[in-house]
């Protein structure tokens, strides 16, 4: 594959990298449009990966290619990032980055913890949560959509779906910032490195540490349903425990916060598709279905 110090100015104006050009995420369409008819897969040098973009081949993709994209040791030390090891060792638990059997055996054991019954029964707290983050606003007429609503929402309702305090919120949502790098451009940001490794080091010590209260004071959430979860005699290992309550941590938080964000942006540009939702509140949950496959 080639190295990014070789790509010609073509490669870099495939790139998803662009993404990064404040004029191209504004409107990323012009250049997704290009990857589908130039070369729908595409080696991004950039990024260090593949880029499919046609649904044809995604669907191929995700059937009949590994999951398993955690960084090896070698591929670090090409990117000149050897320190990030131990969190490539944190994600090679998780079921993101599976292929079968490993991933069946994780996944049914975390099935059997996270329940539509648990998800159920926190949904009129998950309301009170929202509605309180707005009334400390809505007096004064206006709000930060994003500092005040979209980041906190997901990072309180992620707590207290783990069963951890949601006076940790901040915590665990600056940390899920550094996490997520991993799986973007982390490549592109090497002075960024030591923040991360230091942020996945103190999640682990954070988790094993909620581990350790459960085991002395059980108190319902996910982190306990996985320690506890078991499937034809299979146990989660503490590894996997800490692992998973991580991958939920992040993937909890920046889904929701940038569909709310870019949900709402999409709204504010579209007056004709805000005003069809006013008018009928009953589309609500479709419109959200459709922001978030927008």
């Amino acid at each position: 594959c080639p190295a990014a110090s070789t790509s010609s100015t073509s490669d870099k104006q495939l790139s998803l990298y662009q993404l990064l050009d404040p004029d191209v995420l504004a409107d990323p369409y012009p250049l997704y449009r290009r990857l589908r008819e130039s070369d729908p897969v595409a080696w991004d040098p950039f990024l260090h990966a593949w880029v499919v973009t046609s649904y044809a081949g995604v669907l191929t993709v995700l059937h009949k290619f590994s999951a398993d994209r955690t960084p090896a040791s070698e591929q670090l030390a090409a990117m000149g990032l050897t320190s990030l090891q131990p969190v490539a060792e944190v994600m090679v638990r998780q079921m993101l980055f599976m292929d079968a059997p490993a991933h069946t055996r994780l996944r049914g054991l975390c099935s059997s913890a996270f329940t539509s019954r648990r998800v159920d029964h926190l949904r009129p707290h998950i309301q009170e949560i929202a509605d309180d983050l707005i009334d400390r606003v809505i007096a004064r007429g206006r709000m930060d959509a994003i500092t005040e609503f979209a980041a906190p929402l997901p990072a309180i309702v992620t707590a207290e779906l783990l069963g951890v305090p949601t006076s940790d919120h901040e915590q665990l949502k600056d940390w899920t910032a550094d996490f997520a790098e991993m799986l973007g451009n982390f490549q592109h940001n090497p002075d960024r490195a030591a923040r991360v490794l230091t942020s996945v080091q103190e999640m682990t010590a954070y988790f094993r540490a909620a581990i350790r209260d459960q085991e002395k004071t059980p108190r319902d959430g996910l982190i306990r349903a996985l320690m506890t979860a078991e499937v034809d005699g299979a146990r989660l290992s503490e590894e996997e425990v800490v692992a998973n309550a991580i991958v939920t941590m992040v993937g909890g938080q920046e889904t929701t916060t940038n569909l709310i964000g870019n949900g709402l942006l999409t709204l504010i540009r579209e007056p004709a598709a805000l005003k069809q939702l006013s008018d009928d509140p009953d589309i609500i949950a479709s419109a959200v279905e459709e922001l978030l496959r927008y």
